[in-house]
């Protein structure tokens, strides 16, 4: 089958013929109808992020079943379904917990190293990124990573529950748990993660809804999702404009760039009691600094978030029902469909403020 992979960090990404295996135990073989470009393999394709190379990234996707592995019960062949990048066993404390995406025994959704890898090239493994592998015609995918989809879900809006939608959102409803008349602040607000950042809040009923970018057209976007006020970083002091509009300091302030420099204005943002929540990260060696003193003082928090801390069985049907209400903004998202052979080209385009997801819809 023809799939996008990585064969070293630079290296980029380059369409060729792999191999991929039959399914087995709870594994679902799915025809991709669409799969996401999400800044994270980007991040993977530039940057040592200890994945083991040769890999096929790409971990927003949806498609239909093709085939199953013989104990795999949840789907059928012929059945719509979007993946999700959380490993969840089902059976950990964590997971019984209601945390799958703090699983402790994501091995299990995996083969057995005397099993054949899903993926090889010339008969050499190919590592499969979170699971999904989704820069690909078809990929092999845990029944555990799956969610079933409506026929009236469409499949390019679909691929970014799994990723985008349930880490931005996810972050302002899960995580953060932000109630009605909460005050919000979000960095990196005009991005495709961000804006989703930007519904949740809004979702929340949040009272105020403070967007933060660089660039105008990306505000504009995020006004339209539901941000109440924009800062353009590039035109003002953001902490400075952040303060006059919440002179009491924001409860929440997420952060979608993830650089030193940005998290340190997110802390200054903070009110008494508010958190600070890490989302985006530029790259391994981004960090924040915490002053003791001050946190102390002012009982401010440093939230790590992972998927927006999602209950994928919960959550992404939450969100397609949502979308149906017209209530989730989804279409808006989508920016680009390409073919699986422009992704390196699509990459380049990340700076572009016009383009918010591109996504994978011809294989």
């Amino acid at each position: 089958m023809k799939a996008a992979v990585l064969r070293g960090v630079g290296g980029g990404f380059t369409t060729e013929d792999i191999d991929i295996a039959d399914p087995i135990g709870r594994e679902m073989l799915v025809e991709v109808r669409a799969s996401g470009l999400c800044h994270t393999d980007h991040t993977i394709a530039t940057h040592d992020m200890g994945i083991p190379m040769p890999v096929v990234t790409g971990h927003e996707v949806s498609g239909v079943v093709v085939g199953l592995g013989a104990e795999a019960t949840r789907f059928a062949v012929g059945d719509r379904v979007v993946a999700c990048l959380i490993q969840s066993c089902g059976a950990c404390a964590r997971c019984l917990g209601g945390r799958p995406y703090q699983c402790m025994s994501v091995e299990r959704l995996g083969r057995r190293p005397s099993d054949r890898p899903r993926l090889s090239s010339a008969g050499d493994p190919v590592f499969q990124a979170f699971g999904l592998g989704g820069f690909a015609e078809q990929a092999l995918i845990h029944e555990n990573q799956l969610v079933g989809l409506p026929a009236w879900m469409p499949f390019a809006q679909a691929a970014l529950l799994g990723c985008g939608v349930v880490t931005g959102a996810g972050a302002v409803l899960n995580t953060a748990a932000v109630a009605a008349g909460d005050t919000v602040v979000v960095l990196g607000a005009g991005g495709g993660v961000g804006l989703n950042a930007v519904s949740g809040a809004r979702l929340a009923g949040a009272s105020r809804i403070v967007a933060v970018d660089l660039h105008r057209v990306r505000l504009d976007k995020a006004a339209t999702f539901g941000a109440t006020d924009l800062v353009n970083a590039a035109d003002v002091d953001p902490v400075t404009r952040v303060l006059e509009l919440l002179p009491g300091g924001a409860d929440h302030v997420f952060d979608f760039v993830g650089t030193d420099a940005v998290a340190a204005q997110g802390m200054s943002m903070l009110g008494v009691g508010g958190s600070f929540y890490v989302v985006g990260v530029s790259g391994p060696t981004s960090a924040v600094s915490v002053n003791l003193v001050s946190a102390v003082m002012r009982q401010t928090r440093v939230v790590g978030v992972n998927t927006g801390s999602t209950n994928p069985l919960r959550d992404i049907p939450m969100y397609m029902e949502l979308y149906r209400q017209g209530r989730l903004v989804l279409d808006d998202l989508v920016s680009r469909e390409i073919s699986l052979f422009g992704i390196e080209d699509a990459y380049a385009t990340l700076g572009d403020p016009t383009i918010t997801r591109i996504v994978i819809t011809s294989f």
